[in-house]
């Protein structure tokens, strides 16, 4: 074994590059199965961003189902998601271009069944028995007013009119029929609600005609968040709610609802996106499902008679965006480990035996490249704990010159009602392996921890997040772990919000970046997508009500506090955080004299799909470190342009 040489941090070279983080990666969701046949959809940043649906043949020969310039992805709520359905082997999706369903036959070519580009669709499911989907619809035909959603019916092969199930509410999601196709079941919710905040669970009789009869109110409310319903096989609704304070099992029983388990876990997720599943059934009395208990993520079989859960023990603790279908005797889940990529994954419930139907990419990295995150509790504001995942620099290449520390890069997760992954990540692994230590945060208003912990954001957005980033920081200073003038912070969307707050109104990090980040509140509350059009008032409070703390909360309104360097990244096509948030910021910092650099991206919408953007937004990203830091970089990277440098 060689010596390794002693560099500085940030200038250690590594093989995790951005080009194999980009061109030879994909991100992978939505697994769907008709039957025996298992189904997924793919985003290949190499070809601009595309969605394309994947069936893996009992050869184990991956086949793309959807023909180029097919883009399967809905722009219903804009974050999407369930973008496809399969019975049959006839296969119905949405296109991203013209947002039309389509049906695509056994051998045949994909045909448009929905004629107007004004309605989309999502979260389908197929009504064999009479030849219809059932899909939630979005209707953008009045502009003068947001969006109108709804179930609706409509013939599988595109023929008559498509006709509303029921309609009145906000929003709609999970539109699920009984075995026998007698009963349907969704969920619902209402502005100002986001649905991990309150839905409601809905059941209705489904008559002869495909109509709904006797329509009635199951669960949830303003105040309990209720997540993927289903059918057991002998008929009994199941359902995630979180009125225990965790989101939990439960069930529809003759005598009501009664819950199948009461842990101190979390069942759910936060519902971003359609068609998200963290459980199926094995048999009437056996279910298979994903939770996360303190950050990780595991597998469990329930006996819903006994009411008990036993772990199934895998290698795997992060569960994607939650994907999980059982198919005789098989789990089939999206997961991945600290050391392993994101994969679609079948477990044998017999053996135990996990094989890899597909991963997110072929990584032919030493693991000595790889840092394992180490899990975090540290004090922040108000006496209170929050949550972290540490990554300490790692190449077996390189060692520091003596009493060096090394520079840290904070992370703020989106949403804000996420959580950081403990998923092999390479985005994180770029930075330790060139020398940076990297803190993922699960600040208050994360998921993951509870209901009181999601809350903890409520009417605090701007404070709690940036108090918990903060004092992450400062807690591994004074642990010796990172130097106190070289912390950087950086996120994406709300992630980006966190970090302009945490910039502007704190001294305590030495530069940052904003990707697609929200800089002046009240702009973004009067110029986002329905989807999200209230969120805010939870978050901060109503508006124009409170116009004040919008006020004081944006970043854009203070910029002389602000006193680094700052870089940018904007998709110009972004409908959730316009452009202008980023060039009114860019600005801002640029007049007053700051190192300060900001890149658009063509093309781009709320995050980057285009692989050379993504290449770009790395490189751009460390380079700038290296400039406002002072380290030189292992290999060359393209130079950004930084005004007042």
């Amino acid at each position: 074994m060689s010596q390794a040489t002693a560099r500085p941090f940030g200038s250690w070279k590594s093989p995790i590059t951005s080009k194999l983080i980009t061109t030879e990666s994909v991100n992978l969701g939505q697994i769907v199965l008709d039957g025996d046949s298992v189904y997924w959809v793919e985003m290949r940043p190499s070809e601009g961003g595309r969605h394309i649906i994947y069936h893996r043949a009992s050869t184990g020969a991956l086949i793309a189902k959807t023909p180029p310039p097919f883009n399967v992805r809905t722009r219903v709520h804009e974050y999407g998601g369930g973008a496809f359905a399969a019975s049959q082997g006839t296969l119905y999706f949405t296109n991203y271009t013209d947002q039309l369903l389509y049906r695509l036959p056994p051998g045949g070519e994909p045909e448009a069944i929905t004629p107007d580009a004004l309605f989309r669709y999502a979260d389908m499911i197929v009504d064999n028995a009479r030849g219809e989907l059932i899909c939630v619809r979005e209707d953008h035909t009045n502009t003068d007013s947001e969006a109108v959603n709804a179930l609706v019916r409509l013939n599988a092969r595109g023929e008559g009119e498509p006709r509303i199930l029921i309609a009145g509410s906000d929003f709609y999601a999970y539109p699920r029929l009984n075995p026998s196709g007698t009963m349907l079941t969704w969920t619902s919710w209402n502005h100002p609600n986001m649905p991990w905040d309150g839905s409601e669970l809905w059941t209705a009789q489904v008559k002869v005609d495909g109509n709904l009869d006797n329509i009635s109110k199951i669960a949830g409310g303003t105040e309990e968040s209720i997540f993927q319903p289903e059918w057991s096989p002998d008929g009994v609704l199941h359902f995630i709610s979180d009125r225990s304070g965790w989101w939990n099992l439960y069930r529809l029983s003759e005598s009501g609802i009664e819950p199948i388990l009461d842990m101190e876990a979390e069942f759910g997720k936060p519902q971003w996106s359609f068609g998200t599943t963290s459980y199926g059934f094995q048999s009437a009395s056996s279910i298979i499902c994903s939770f996360v208990q303190n950050g990780r993520w595991s597998l469990g079989s329930v006996d819903t008679a006994s009411k008990t859960l036993e772990p199934i023990q895998t290698a795997y603790s992060e569960m994607g965006r939650g994907d999980l279908k059982v198919l005789s005797g098989t789990v089939l889940f999206e997961a991945s480990s600290p050391t392993e990529p994101m994969s679609i994954l079948s477990l044998d419930l017999g053996s135990g035996n996990v094989k890899i139907l597909r991963q997110s990419v072929s990584l032919n990295v030493d693991p000595g490249y790889i840092s394992f995150p180490q899990q975090i509790e540290f004090p922040t504001e108000d006496g209170l704990t929050a949550h972290a995942f540490y990554y300490p620099p790692r190449n077996p290449d390189y060692t520091s010159p003596p009493g060096e520390k090394p520079p840290l890069l904070v992370k703020s997760h989106g949403g804000p009602t996420g959580a950081a992954s403990i998923g092999l990540n390479l985005h994180v692994q770029y930075w330790t392996s060139r020398g940076f230590a990297v803190l993922d945060v699960n600040y208050g208003g994360s998921t993951g921890y509870g209901r009181e912990y999601r809350r903890r954001l409520n009417g605090r957005w701007g404070l709690v997040d940036v108090y918990d980033c903060i004092n992450a920081a400062l807690f591994l200073v004074r642990q010796g772990l990172a130097e106190e003038d070289r912390l950087a912070i950086d996120g994406g969307s709300a992630g980006g919000y966190t970090t302009l707050a945490a910039l502007t109104f704190h001294d305590v990090f030495k530069a940052g970046a904003s990707h697609y980040g929200v800089s002046d509140l009240e702009a973004l509350a009067k110029d986002t997508h329905k989807f999200e059009s209230r969120y805010l008032d939870g978050l901060i409070g109503p508006y124009p009500e409170r116009k004040d703390l919008y006020f004081q909360r944006s970043p854009i309104n203070y910029t002389d506090q602000l006193s680094c360097p700052l870089i940018l990244f904007q998709g110009l096509e972004d409908q959730i955080v316009p452009p202008n948030q980023a060039e009114m910021m860019f600005d801002a910092v640029r007049k007053k004299g700051l190192p300060a650099a900001y890149i658009a991206f063509k093309g781009e919408q709320h995050g980057f799909r285009q692989a050379e953007n993504i290449k770009k937004a790395l490189d751009a990203e460390l380079y700038f470190y290296s400039k406002v830091f002072g380290f030189e970089l292992a290999e060359p990277v393209d130079p950004v342009e930084i005004e007042n440098l």
